[in-house]
């Protein structure tokens, strides 16, 4: 019954809404390495799984199993519009993702020229798929991450035009005050800064930069699209020196120095005793 069209298809279903393996098996009520059996034709799901995935994707069981959705192509398919994947906002929300050859999730990279069409188009796996990705082996495989590329100078140490990773945030009560977070919104577009959370009281994000020439400003939750943690940021500037950690290295230095000094001055007045 399952064949390559069929594992073809169902996969191709599957990172248009953005969804992983795991992901997908929690809804189907699967293991996840028989649902990876079902995509690379390995495995054979019963007639009621069929029935649940063809729910699930809203796309009629014969045509999961004949029809090469691959065919299907472009953005403006009417086909492919009909199941768009729309996330829920608030208080938990989803992102649209892709993912590799053998299946792991990318990070996606959003360059500066790309952030102004990201925030139109951060929740549809058609607009997500077109940014250049990458791996980074030393991130945790069980959460998503994405690159921002930074546009102010409002976050020092982290310069202007530095790539910034962060760590998707589902649930957004569970951003935590003084951290520092990208924030995707509606009228400001993509912005990192150090988020204050007032969502229980007012509904509220407060955003704040380490420049003190920005002023914090809020920004309600409704206009709110995506909340990353930050995670680490690559800059191709030097971050300017933290003057007390230097002038506290050199006072230790000094301080190793008279010590030195007075060691010697015991050892000789040691030596004229005798």
């Amino acid at each position: 019954m399952a064949n390559a069209v069929f594992g073809s298809n169902i996969k191709l279903l599957r990172t248009r809404r953005g969804r992983s393996q795991e992901e997908v098996a929690i809804a189907l009520d699967v293991k996840r390495s028989s649902y990876s059996g079902y995509e690379n034709g390995s495995a054979e799901p019963s007639f009621e799984l069929l029935l649940r995935m063809s729910e699930y994707y809203k796309v009629s069981i014969d045509r999961l199993l004949r029809d090469e959705l691959t065919a299907l192509s472009g953005a403006n398919s009417a086909f492919w519009a009909r199941r768009r994947y729309r996330p829920q906002r608030p208080p938990t929300a989803r992102t649209a993702t892709t993912v590799d050859r053998e299946d792991r999730e990318n990070v996606e990279l959003v360059p500066e020229k790309a952030k102004a069409d990201y925030a139109l188009g951060y929740a549809d796996p058609e607009d997500i798929s077109i940014l250049p990705t990458f791996q980074m082996p030393f991130l945790a495989k069980d959460r998503k991450y994405r690159t921002f590329q930074i546009s102010d100078d409002s976050m020092p140490p982290v310069a202007d035009g530095s790539w910034v990773t962060g760590e998707y945030v589902q649930n957004w009560q569970s951003i935590r005050d003084g951290q520092p977070y990208i924030v995707i919104t509606k009228d400001d577009g993509i912005v990192f800064k150090v988020a204050y959370n007032q969502l229980k009281e007012k509904g509220t994000l407060l955003l704040c930069s380490t420049n003190p020439l920005y002023s914090p400003y809020e920004v309600q939750v409704a206009n709110v699209l995506e909340v990353w943690k930050f995670t680490h940021f690559i800059s191709a500037e030097l971050p300017e020196p933290n003057m007390s950690r230097d002038e506290l290295a050199k006072s230790v230095v000094e301080l190793r120095k008279e010590v030195g000094q007075l060691r010697l001055a015991m050892e000789q007045q040691g030596r004229l005793a005798f």
